[in-house]
């Protein structure tokens, strides 16, 4: 579930340099919503919670396409390098359901730093008693690495661990 929020309705634009305010007022409102809205999915109850903050700029028409750029805060303190799939599949069930954007129109997801993804409403359908679209996406992708891990049965930690020290703030 994701909080869909107009950047310029908390005083933000999609800046790079505004990357600290919009995690930190993302998080925020994140929080608030989770708190204020409880959501279930109808079909998987393990989906329960408000889990994203996806700020939006206005919508632009621009060679045949609507384009809108956006930025998703991921927790606990960083922005999405892409546009999000499912930040993008959630704008374009908003902008269906606002009548903005048809079934086949395109429109291009720009991030924060104008990597995109073209994205289009494949079809309608229902998801338990609520109206849902079925997105396309597409976009490039990077190799940034093959890696090979082991565990050692002796290891203290298999599931790992976690310290304050490699984020701006605690972790909960």
């Amino acid at each position: 579930f994701f909080c869909l929020v107009d950047a310029a309705s908390v005083g933000l634009s999609l800046r790079r340099d505004e990357a600290r305010d919009l995690v930190e007022v993302g998080e925020a409102i994140k929080a608030a919503a989770a708190e204020q809205f409880p959501v279930v999915h109808p079909e998987n109850a393990d989906i329960h919670t408000v889990t994203f903050t996806e700020f939006t700029l206005p919508l632009e028409q621009a060679d045949h396409a609507k384009t809108g750029k956006n930025t998703v805060v991921i927790s606990p303190g960083k922005l999405d390098r892409s546009p999000c799939g499912t930040g993008s599949s959630a704008r374009l069930a908003v902008m269906h359901a606002r009548g903005e954007i048809k079934v086949g129109e395109q429109f291009l997801s720009r991030s924060i730093i104008d990597s995109e993804f073209r994205c289009a409403i494949d079809s309608v359908t229902t998801v338990g008693p609520y109206d849902a679209v079925v997105p396309q996406l597409s976009g490039r992708a990077w190799l940034t690495g093959l890696h090979q891990y082991g565990l050692d049965p002796s290891d203290p930690f298999p599931d790992g661990y976690t310290l304050s020290d490699t984020w701006y703030r605690t972790l909960d």
